[in-house]
């Protein structure tokens, strides 16, 4: 066993596995925090590096491209702090250090781990459920269905469309940019229909505009990750696949009563007269709702 404990957490590699831990101290992300423990199959590496710098070193984990649904979800965009494959390593502790990531490296050419893309991904993801409040609402996961819940602060355009539910079955993919503190980032559900929509996230009633706290707005890419992990793995060509393989769970929930519908029509026709949306925001919008019921 090859091991290395620092404040910033722990690497320990057993030959099969590397087991990545996030250590308690307040300085790690909250986002590692609640990722939590990471069991990564030595399948799923790419290298490792030890990156010295003036204090202290840096042991990085480099994953194989399409491995890791994390990685995917988030496109190399996680801020470098809350990367869960990277440990802060003490001046006094790189000698240890260089010793796992030989260790590692070892072992990635004694059994001959393949340096292409995955055609699966080899990471499971966060488990599900998994829900997360952020600045523009609450957005949860259970499998087979997402469901945005809008807060007061949302536009009004957002929380006339009522809670927002997209099955599995109908997303094409999802889009997430981080809230940077100084830019607003997003968290946006592609479905099939939705796929050409050129709507800001702000009006858009299957995106979350991030804008409020950027630490908790991050803890939105757990939900990316485990919806991206459910989605057709980017080696396959998902355009193919047939609808009758969709599973049972992927039928849209009962409608709604017909009054909330009503309502919710004559709300967006205050907000077009009153030109708060644009006519292809109206349009757009009023579809939404109606396929909803």
């Amino acid at each position: 066993m090859a091991e290395i404990i620092q404040r910033d957490g722990t690497w320990a590699f057993d030959g099969d596995t590397v087991r990545i831990t996030p250590g308690l101290h307040r300085s790690v992300p909250l986002f590692r925090q609640t990722y939590g423990e990471i069991a990564v199959p030595l399948e799923a590496v790419s290298s490792v590096v030890l990156e010295p710098e003036r204090r202290h070193g840096r042991l990085r984990l480099r994953l194989r491209e399409g491995a890791d649904p994390l990685l995917q979800a988030t496109g190399g965009r996680l801020p470098d702090a809350a990367d869960p494959y990277r440990l802060t390593v003490d001046a006094d502790r790189t000698g240890v250090a260089e010793y796992v990531a030989e260790e590692i490296r070892r072992a990635l050419l004694l059994d001959r781990i393949p340096k292409e893309p995955a055609k699966a991904y080899l990471l499971p993801g966060p488990p599900v459920p998994v829900s997360v409040r952020s600045s523009d609402g609450t957005v949860s996961f259970d499998g087979t269905r997402v469901r945005i819940d809008w807060a007061d602060t949302s536009e009004r355009v957002k929380r006339a469309t009522g809670p927002r539910i997209i099955t599995l079955g109908d997303l094409a993919r999802v889009e997430w940019l981080p809230n940077s503190g100084h830019e607003d980032g997003l968290l946006r559900f592609v479905t099939r229909e939705t796929v050409f929509s050129k709507l800001p996230p702000e009006k858009d009633p299957y995106a979350l505009d991030l804008w409020g706290s950027a630490r908790r707005d991050l803890l939105t890419a757990l939900v990316a990750t485990a919806v991206t992990a459910r989605l057709p793995h980017p080696s396959t060509d998902a355009e193919h696949q047939s609808d009758a393989h969709r599973p049972a769970s992927a039928v849209p929930p009962a409608s709604e009563h017909h009054d909330v519908l009503l309502r919710r029509l004559r709300e967006l026709g205050r907000l077009h007269r009153d030109g708060v949306l644009t006519d292809e925001e109206f349009a757009m919008t009023k579809a939404v709702v109606l396929r909803g019921f």
